[in-house]
């Protein structure tokens, strides 16, 4: 697996801002314009007025990405086919590495080994993340729930 495909864009104070006003612009084309998903977004490249055409889902991923630049937060892009390292994985968890091992050991998440090196699909990372998300929710429905019945909410 390429470097590239965990690198992250970290913005500075100027490219948040530039983020903030291309994400108004970006969200605003794409609500006046519904328009198919399988049906391509035309830009026109100012410099020499040249047209682009651009998947409609790349242009609402590149939205998500500058929502994220326009918080200051670093955004990465990985392909679901990639493969991670234990410590690549756990970043993108914001987990320590002995507490990913941990997951893989329980089977949690799966993995394959390339000699002794465990690898993990980038695509197995986000089920995992969605089905924990789904555990937090459920938790968090119960608590509330049993906060109601206690009268304590």
């Amino acid at each position: 697996m390429s470097r590239t495909a965990v690198d992250a864009a970290t913005p500075g104070e100027n490219d948040a801002a530039i983020a903030r006003d291309a994400l108004v612009r970006v969200k605003e084309f794409l609500r006046r314009h519904p328009g198919d998903e399988h049906e391509p977004v035309l830009l026109t490249v100012q410099e020499d007025a040249e047209r682009l055409a651009l998947p409609r889902s790349a242009v609402e991923l590149m939205a998500r990405i500058l929502a994220h630049m326009a918080a200051g937060q670093s955004v990465s892009v990985v392909p679901l086919h990639a493969e991670l390292t234990t410590q690549q994985a756990a970043d993108m968890l914001n987990v320590s590495r002995p507490f990913l091992v941990g997951l893989l050991d329980a089977g949690e998440i799966e993995y394959r080994l390339v000699g002794t090196h465990r690898r993990i699909k980038a695509s197995s990372l986000i089920n995992y993340q969605r089905q924990d998300d789904a555990r937090r929710r459920g938790a968090a429905d119960e608590l509330t729930t049993l906060s109601q019945e206690s009268g304590l909410a």
